[in-house]
């Protein structure tokens, strides 16, 4: 079956957060917006159908996972990424994020340091941070176009006492796709040092060609028994707002303690919608998915090409992985809320204002490909035509 992807469709006045705040977020209604990550494309066909045949059977109530549940998750690994797990091994949360917050309530106490690596996904900031525990940053290091990351100081603050690393793999909004030499040497750091690796990889099956998602905790049994590994398809298959992820967890004593913390906090229930939303994409969502790489990966390459052609002050950070391309325009303006009012005020779009990455994310913006390419070059085109009209460029 062919997907198309072209088809542009209106989401306005569907409660979308994402097209329906521009004019509470960003001060006018008319934005076009690439910034938060959902995909202006429809989910597949047969998850669409699968989610329709459980909503006409009327009741909704309480619901627990099925054989084919774990085996589509099982499954999907397997292929996907060649990572064998047991079914045993899942747990699950409403989302990605609320499962950092829970793995940081369960393993580390108040005032505990908490290693992250920006410019990075700023949920683990708050994370960390309304918790009540203090943030250790392991600043990625900018060179040659590419994020890599300090191990020296990584080595100095595992050692200095940080209890855990939120490792974000693919790295959202740097792009990257972590080497298994580079995973490696995470995992001697923090094992050395008794610092659990709680990894986000929710985007672990958006990947460009030439790259290779490699699970953190499929590398050795070590890894995998002192880390945590959530994914969700939210981001595969754009269905973020059916609030369900899964959460691989091989070591037993964690998993228990990270279960026994989702009933005290009662969100141990399981998503109705989510829980087939999940079952269908990963049994028949890979043709779909494998179609949709091919597109984003037109679409990251019309992005570099306007770029390079047509905004010379603009640095694109080419991407591994994600949909998200992180933009280098300090040679426009380090200063954020000039960036806002070029974005928001003179070219009507809205892409992610980068310091709310990290401090380093100054001068930077985030912009979300996951869309018919006619809107993300409409997109571009209007920034493009406020930036020729700007007077804020740095010298």
């Amino acid at each position: 079956m062919k997907y198309d992807f072209d088809k542009r469709i209106d989401r306005t006045g569907t409660a979308s957060y994402k097209w329906d705040q521009s004019e509470k977020l960003f001060g006018r209604a008319d934005i076009l917006p690439l910034w938060v990550a959902d995909m202006d494309f429809e989910a597949p066909k047969e998850v669409v159908e699968a989610i329709t045949r459980r909503a006409e059977q009327g009741i909704y109530g309480y619901t627990v996972r099925t054989q084919a549940f774990y085996d589509a998750i099982v499954g999907w690994l397997s292929r996907r990424h060649g990572w064998t797990i047991e079914q045993d091994w899942i747990s699950s949360s409403p989302g990605v994020v609320p499962a950092l917050s829970v793995m940081v309530l369960a393993f580390t106490e108040p005032g505990d340091g908490i290693i992250l690596q920006s410019p990075v996904y700023y949920p683990f900031y708050d994370v960390i941070k309304m918790n009540g525990r203090n943030v250790v940053d392991n600043p990625l290091i900018l060179k040659d176009g590419q994020y890599t990351i300090d191990f020296d100081l990584l080595e100095r603050q595992a050692s200095g006492g940080a209890k855990m690393l939120l490792l974000c793999s693919p790295h959202n909004p740097g792009g990257r796709v972590w080497k298994r030499e580079e995973l490696e040497r995470i995992g001697d750091i923090c094992s050395k040092h008794n610092v659990l690796v709680v990894a986000d990889e929710i985007h672990h099956d958006l990947v460009f060609a030439g790259h290779k998602h490699i699970p953190y905790a499929s590398i050795s049994e070590t890894l995998a028994n002192h880390s945590v590994t959530c994914i969700a398809t939210s981001k595969t298959f754009n269905l973020a707002g059916l609030q369900a992820a899964s959460v691989i967890i091989p070591n037993e004593e964690i998993r228990r303690k990270y279960n026994a913390l989702l009933k005290t906090l009662s969100i141990h229930m399981e998503s109705y919608f989510g829980l087939t939303a999940i079952e269908s994409s990963y049994t028949h969502g890979e043709e779909w998915l494998d179609q949709l790489l091919v597109y984003l990966e037109g679409n990251l390459n019309a992005l570099i090409e306007f770029a390079e052609k047509r905004l010379p002050q603009v640095k694109v950070i080419k991407p591994e992985g994600t949909y998200l391309v992180w933009m280098d325009c300090t040679a426009i303006s380090e200063k954020p809320q000039e960036l806002k009012q070029l974005m928001f005020e003179k070219a009507g779009v809205a892409f992610s204002e980068g310091s709310v990455f990290g401090k380093q994310g100054a001068g930077y913006l985030r912009v979300n490909i996951a869309c018919p390419r006619s809107l993300l070059l409409e997109a571009l085109e209007k920034f493009e035509a406020a930036l020729s009209s700007a007077t804020i460029a740095n010298p």
